[in-house]
Parts: structure tokens; C-alpha cells; sequence
């Protein structure tokens, strides 16, 4: 049995759900998302809560239950809170630049590396630190995931991008066995 679809959904004041057939439309004070729903789900809203039951006890009914709960909870706490991720450029000579939407960054290749930020995701850089923002979590994480691929943290000197409380496990090095 599923422990997190068997959990109610807290609807914050200012956010409002309307169910249209197949989707969920959530809106709150940072903008507007939608939540596809499968036929084996049930939504019920009442009053500030809002409860995800199965229709039956397929073995499809039960992967979707926790799933399109925590969906439709993500959807609810990016347009009522949002999501912020954080990553850190560590590296001598290691540079980053936020022109416009988007990311220019110097990370000892041979040429800066410039991503384009998507819609929905808003940028910030503070010395070496990119912070994402927005209220799609899976967007925000998969932007910093692309942009942790540039140059992910090497296990010798621990150069390279990483997330903010990320720890990376240091080797010892040729020096280091004997």
C-alpha cells in the first residue's frame, strides 16, 4: 500500500485547483501549472484539503496513486512557494556570467560554454554561485542538472560544478598509496 498517496494535499490560501477532465489546473499567486491525471485516479476536494484515491486495486492504480500525488503536491508548492536550486562553481580561474537569460560559463574548457536559461526558470549569480528559480521543480532540476553536466566535480582536487551541500568524495592521488 502506498504511504504517500494515502497523505492529503494542504491547499494554501490563495491557490486555486479546478479539475477539467483529464488535467489539474493549479493557480496561485507565482503563476499557473497543470497536472495530467490518470483514468485509475480519483481526486476529492474539500474545503483546504485535497485527497488522491484509487479507483481500483489494479497494480497500475497503485503506481499512479503516489505518484499523481506528489505531482499534484509539486504543483501546489511551486505556485504557492516555488523551487530554488543552487550550484557552485569551484576552480581556479573558474568564471560565471548571467547575460540576459543566458548562462555564460568559464570552466577551464577552450571556449565559454553558454546555456540558455528555459521559460520559466529565472537566474541569479553571486560571485561562483547560480541560483534557479521557478515553480515547475522538474524544470528547475533538470536546468541544473544540464548545467552541472558542463563540468561535473572531479574526485582530486574537487574542481568542477556541484550543488549547493553536494559532498564529493576526495581521492588520494598517485602521492596518497604508498
Amino acid at each position: 500500500m502506498s504511504r504517500i498517496g494515502i497523505e492529503p494535499i494542504k491547499i494554501p490560501q490563495g491557490v486555486e485547483i479546478n479539475q477539467q477532465a483529464s488535467r489539474l489546473h493549479v493557480k496561485g499567486p507565482k503563476g499557473e501549472l497543470s497536472v495530467d491525471l490518470d483514468p485509475k485516479i480519483n481526486i476529492n476536494i474539500d474545503g483546504q484539503t485535497l485527497q488522491v484515491n484509487k479507483v481500483d486495486d489494479s497494480i497500475r492504480a497503485r503506481e499512479q496513486w503516489g505518484l499523481r500525488r506528489t505531482l499534484i503536491n509539486n504543483a501546489v508548492q511551486g505556485v504557492h512557494q516555488g523551487f530554488r536550486k543552487s550550484l557552485d562553481v569551484i576552480g581556479v580561474g573558474y568564471k560565471v556570467d548571467l547575460q540576459g537569460d543566458t548562462l555564460v560559463l568559464n570552466v577551464g574548457l577552450s571556449h565559454p560554454v553558454r546555456i540558455q536559461l528555459p521559460k520559466g526558470v529565472e537566474g541569479s549569480v553571486e560571485k561562483n554561485r547560480i541560483t534557479l528559480s521557478g515553480i515547475d521543480k522538474q524544470l528547475v532540476g533538470e536546468t541544473a542538472a544540464v548545467i552541472r553536466r558542463v563540468k561535473p566535480p572531479e574526485p582530486y582536487k574537487g574542481k568542477g560544478i556541484r550543488y549547493e551541500n553536494e559532498e564529493v568524495k576526495q581521492k588520494a592521488g598517485k602521492s596518497g598509496k604508498k
